[in-house]
C-alpha cells in the first residue's frame, strides 16, 4: 500500500535496506545520516533525541511501522517513510499529517511477537499526537532507567 507522487529517487536505496542488517535508516537528501540495527522504537527515539535536530526533512526506512513509530517519524520531521510492513494505523496517521509512505504489506494493527494480541507500543499510541507519545515513552524509559 502506498501514497506517493512522483519518481520515487529512494527506491533503490529502500531495495538495499531490505536487504541489510539494520533495521532503521535515516536519509537527508539522498544522504545517509543515521542508521541502527537495534530492534523496535529504540532506533528512532535514538535519533529522535540525538541527530533529529539538524535535519528538517528526512526519509525513514523502518522494517516496521506501527502507529508509534509513524507518531515518531512525524516528531523527527519525515517526510517519506517507507516499511516492507506497516500497520493500517500507521498509513492513517501518516496520510491524517500530509506524510509520504510506502509499506508493502498492510496490517490492520502490528502484533506482539506470538501474535496474539496488539503490541504495547502500538497501543500505548493510540489517541496520543507526536509529542504526546515522544514525551510518554521518554516517560516510560525513565522509570525503566533507560
Amino acid at each position: 500500500m502506498s501514497k506517493s507522487t512522483g519518481s520515487d529517487k529512494y527506491q533503490r536505496l529502500f531495495t538495499d535496506f531490505l536487504t541489510s542488517t539494520d533495521a532503521l535508516q535515516v536519509y537527508h537528501n539522498s544522504r545517509l545520516v543515521f542508521s541502527s540495527t537495534k530492534d523496535g522504537l529504540l532506533p528512532l527515539l535514538e535519533y529522535a533525541r540525538t541527530a533529529a535536530r539538524g535535519y528538517t526533512t528526512v526519509v525513514v526506512f523502518d522494517k516496521v511501522v506501527g502507529r508509534a513509530a509513524a507518531l515518531l517519524c512525524i516528531k523527527v520531521g519525515a517526510g517519506a517513510v517507507y516499511s516492507p510492513l506497516g500497520s493500517q494505523l500507521a498509513a492513517h496517521v501518516l496520510q491524517e499529517h500530509g506524510i509520504e509512505y510506502h509499506l508493502q504489506r498492510l496490517v490492520p494493527f502490528i502484533t506482539t511477537a506470538d501474535g496474539n494480541d496488539m503490541c504495547p507500543m502500538e497501543r500505548m499510541s493510540l489517541g496520543k499526537s507526536p509529542e504526546e507519545f515522544y514525551q510518554a515513552l521518554i516517560e516510560r524509559l525513565s522509570d525503566r532507567g533507560g
